[in-house]
Order: C-alpha cells, then structure tokens, then sequence
C-alpha cells in the first residue's frame, strides 16, 4: 500500500470539512475560486463530476506530491436542477416545490493523486424524501440563513434535518462529501486511511 501524503480539500464548505475530521482526517483547506459558469452540462451527475474535477484541478497545481479532492453538489427535484438559491425569495419558492416531494441529491467527487499522477472520479447519489411542512415553517427555515448556503436549500445536519423524512443512500453524501465512496476512492489509489490513524498525523509541516 501507498504511504498515505499530505490531503488538501479543494472546499471551502465546513460541512466538508468536518466530516473529514470525524474520520480522522485534518486536511490542508484550499478554495479553488473555480467559475462553474463556465461549464455547460445538462446531465447532473456529468455537471458535478466535472465540477469536482475542475475544482480539483486549480487546486493541485499548488500542492505537489499530495492528494487532493474536490467535490460539487446539487439537488434534482421534478427535473429541475438547484444548487445554492441566489435569494430569500427563492430558497422559498423551492422549498414550496420540495416540501411533501423527494429529490435526488448528487456530489461529485474527483482525487488528484499528484504523486502517482492519478486522476479518479465518481459520483455519489441519494434520494432524499421532504416533509410536507407549512408556508410559514418554510419562511422561518429560510430567515435563519441556511438553506442560503446549501445547494437544495438545506442542511441535514443543521436545521434542515427536522424537515428529511427519509433517505434512500449514503447520508454524508446529503452534507457534501461520501465517506465510503471517498473510502473506495483511496483504495483504488493504493491508500488505507487507518494509515492516518496510526501514523497520529496527515499534513507534517
């Protein structure tokens, strides 16, 4: 097995974050400022593929000789397509649409193995059912900010968990980031992440 490198998040979503830090892993943080504007796709699960592999990509050319991952989220209700509402206004709208529905939430998820220069992606899908909450607990939701920074328009381990009636998949995959498929990922790459556990370090300065 591969010597476990140094392992930067191409993130700046604390959700991400911690949950790489609940499984022991304390990465390097590092926002790509990647403009997904540019990327013009139709098919969800190819939109945050590539999204997570661009984000991936700015970020590796900083850090050699390290892993580095990225990863894009969005939520597709009726066929339509939401990732962080612009507005109020808007996170409102949509969870009037959700609320008593479901909707398929997909992350992308992209390594970049600088060492070995390797490139893996692969996507993580969840079905996650709404409950069918009133206009006024959908207003409320909305004034505490969160859904505003969410892509779907809530955080299952925040505020929003109230309102998940059932999930179908992976629940990390819902806050942003698989754990088992970022697991599988490392192993095709030739790591154990018990390899971080025992070694008491990731990121040697």
């Amino acid at each position: 097995m591969q010597l476990f490198p140094s392992f930067v998040l191409a993130s700046a979503s604390p959700a991400r974050l911690k949950l790489l830090q609940t499984v022991g892993i304390n990465p390097i943080v590092c926002h790509s400022n990647f403009d997904e504007s540019q990327i013009q796709e139709n098919n969800p699960q190819e939109l945050v593929q590539t999204l997570a592999n661009c984000k991936a990509k700015v970020v590796a050319q900083k850090y050699p000789d390290s892993l580095i991952l990225g990863c894009d989220s969005l939520l597709v209700v009726d066929g339509e397509v939401y990732g962080k509402p612009n507005s109020p206004d808007e996170a409102i709208a949509r969870w009037q649409k959700m609320r008593g529905s479901h909707g398929i939430l997909y992350t992308g998820h992209a390594i970049i193995d600088r060492k070995q220069q390797k490139n893996l992606i692969d996507c993580g899908i969840t079905k996650v059912h709404f409950a069918n909450i009133n206009d006024r607990t959908i207003e409320a939701y909305v004034n505490t900010g969160e859904p505003l920074k969410c892509a779907g328009c809530f955080a299952l381990e925040g505020k929003g968990g109230l309102f998940v009636e059932k999930i179908e998949g992976c629940h990390s995959n819902i806050i942003g980031l698989s754990l088992p498929l970022l697991r599988k990922m490392l192993q095709e790459l030739g790591y154990n992440v018990q390899d971080v556990w025992e070694s008491g370090k990731i990121n040697p300065v």
